[in-house]
């Protein structure tokens, strides 16, 4: 039933569901077109306050707004498509983006206000960089459902390209009264390794200019067979990843740090399984990891699908689950455990 939904999520192809529940029908309708350029710019030329209703601000401030209020989103939508994750079924996994001149009038708008103080907090969307290229199969016939377009590979469909965004970050960043420009969002390192070409521009300019302290990245696991049930990436890149970023924030001389995203008790992963993360991370990565997240089943994903039937949905076989919230806990702890590097203080990832 899970897999009629989920092939039934794509615009293109999507096919309206019923299903009978007693003496009523739950009816699913095929989602909404994904939006247009035009229709994109248009909904973000609206006359947004940027603030919290007047009906919450008499109980307080949200805290959560420092963080948003002048971040700027570029796109919707993701290519990932991660077991655990639903953006891929209420975004879609087509990618539409702003146009730069939307996105730059957004910026100018942004400056002009009385409590900015010059810094853009973000520029991007589900995943920083997925802003600007998407499968031209796919906006024509919609989304395969026999593959996936970044695993267990990167499909040679997909035109990775990071020079849009690369050139969007620049003219922000030249605009009068903006004094910097942030990526906060997240973003895929296996598609900068892709980009053969505007790959290292891109990181290069993220290093330079773009990073506050810290980026983010979410590898989730590193042990191969959890990683598969995931969705993600093997393991090589991360590394790989991680040399050419410490390299050019040394040859820029500044500070910076990754942040790296971890689940633990995910369905396939054991306790065993996250003391090898452990100590992978320690021995590896140089670091003790504070974002760890102990696995939360998460409506429309098919990691919540293992959780609850003990099964690999594409293979029918059975998958481990740890469902008792001590041993959960003992595997987030396994991951969390602290050692000491050297003479140096323990860092943040």
């Amino acid at each position: 039933m899970f897999i009629d939904f989920y092939n039934n999520t794509d615009p293109l192809t999507a096919r309206g569901l019923y299903q009978r529940q007693d003496t009523r029908h739950l009816v699913q309708n095929p989602p909404a077109p994904v939006l247009t350029q035009s229709a994109f710019d248009a909904l973000y030329d609206l006359d947004f306050e940027h603030d919290q209703h007047p009906f919450y601000a008499r109980q307080g401030s949200v805290r959560a707004l420092d963080t948003i209020r002048f971040s700027i989103t570029t796109h919707r939508g993701c290519h990932g498509e991660c077991n655990f994750c639903a953006i891929a079924v209420h975004q879609g996994q087509t990618v539409s983006w702003r146009s730069a001149p939307s996105i730059l009038k957004e910026a100018r708008d942004l400056s002009a206000r009385p409590d900015f103080k010059g810094i853009i907090h973000d520029v991007g969307g589900p995943t920083a960089n997925m802003y600007g290229y998407e499968c031209k199969k796919k906006l024509k016939k919609g989304c395969c459902q026999d593959k996936r377009c970044l695993f267990p590979e990167i499909c040679p469909q997909m035109p990775v390209d990071h020079n849009p965004q690369t050139r969007l970050l620049k003219k922000l960043a030249a605009l009068p009264g903006i004094k910097k420009v942030f990526v906060a969002s997240g973003i895929r390192y296996d598609l900068i390794l892709a980009d053969k070409a505007g790959g290292a521009p891109y990181l290069q300019q993220l290093v330079d200019r773009h990073v506050s302290g810290q980026l983010k990245i979410a590898p989730e696991h590193m042990e191969d067979h959890v990683l598969a049930l995931m969705g993600k990436p093997a393991n090589a890149q991360l590394v790989e990843f991680k040399q050419r970023f410490d390299h050019l924030s040394a040859r820029a001389d500044k500070r910076q740090f990754l942040t790296y995203y971890f689940i633990a008790a995910h369905p396939g992963c054991n306790l065993a399984d996250m003391r090898k993360l452990g100590g992978f991370v320690r021995r590896r990565l140089k670091i003790n990891p504070e974002q760890v997240q102990i696995f939360t089943p998460t409506p429309s994903t098919f990691a919540t699908l293992m959780y609850y039937t003990g099964r690999d949905p594409f293979t029918g076989q059975k998958v481990y689950v740890e469902k008792a919230t001590r041993s959960k806990i003992a595997q987030k702890e396994a991951l969390l455990k602290k050692t000491r590097m050297g003479s140096k203080k323990p860092g943040r990832g």
